[in-house]
């Protein structure tokens, strides 16, 4: 059985998509709180997620874009803006599918199947799961975890990038300049932004009872140590 969340202000329309995932021997959530969607999520921890553009507070574009920080599961738009273009910003923002209004409910099942198999079943990849591992601490990139004995700390998109780096060449020196290439490409980024994120993978590493592992080299950049093993 596999978990679909349901991102939908029509009720009725929320109501009849849960119905016809469930015919079909899935599970389906309505989200209620418009508000707290990435909090609802993680809480739900879904396999596919249908998501509406026009929501109260914040638009299907902008929750699709905090669910692609934290997961990498199919996301499905459903909408009645058909015009290329929002099509084209869906895709952009992070969407696998995108079904216009109205539409008819075996085409969206028959899609969400599609996904399901793409990702999970039939179609998917068969290598094995690539981890980076320094004494008993493991990072799971395609998971965005990372685990130290019997405990996980779940991670962003951009932890993962910088955690992956400084894990790879520890305890070598990773330069400011290969941190932000990896994070940003060519995008200008201020250092106030850099250290908010190295302070974010001090926490998730401070999560799994980690201090003082990441060292900052001032001038030239950052040497993750591993005082986990001693």
């Amino acid at each position: 059985m596999y978990k679909i969340m349901i991102v939908e202000d029509d009720p009725k329309l929320a109501g009849l998509l849960q119905s016809h995932i469930e015919r079909y021997g899935n599970e389906g959530n309505v989200v209620e709180d418009f508000d707290h969607v990435l909090e609802q999520f993680h809480e739900m921890k879904p396999h596919l997620v249908l998501l509406d553009v026009n929501l109260p507070s914040f638009d299907g574009y902008y929750w699709c874009r905090q669910i692609r920080s934290v997961s990498t599961c199919p996301i499905i738009f459903i909408s009645a803006r058909n015009g290329t273009p929002d099509q084209l910003r869906a895709l952009e923002n992070g969407a696998d599918d995108y079904i216009t209004k109205p539409f008819a409910y075996d085409i969206v099942i028959a899609k969400i199947h599609s996904q399901l198999r793409r990702v999970y079943g039939d179609y998917a990849a068969a290598s094995a799961e690539r981890t980076v591992e320094k004494d008993g601490l493991v990072l799971y990139p395609e998971r965005m975890e990372l685990t130290l004995h019997d405990q996980t700390s779940v991670l962003t998109k951009k932890e993962t990038i910088l955690l992956e780096t400084l894990l790879s060449r520890s305890p070598r020196l990773v330069t400011r300049e290969t941190i932000l290439e990896k994070l940003w490409d060519d995008t200008f980024v201020d250092d106030n932004t850099l250290s908010v994120n190295i302070n974010r993978v001090r926490k998730r590493l401070g999560e799994l009872g980690i201090e003082n592992a990441l060292e900052t080299i001032r001038g030239s950049g950052y040497r993750l140590h591993t005082v986990w093993k001693r």
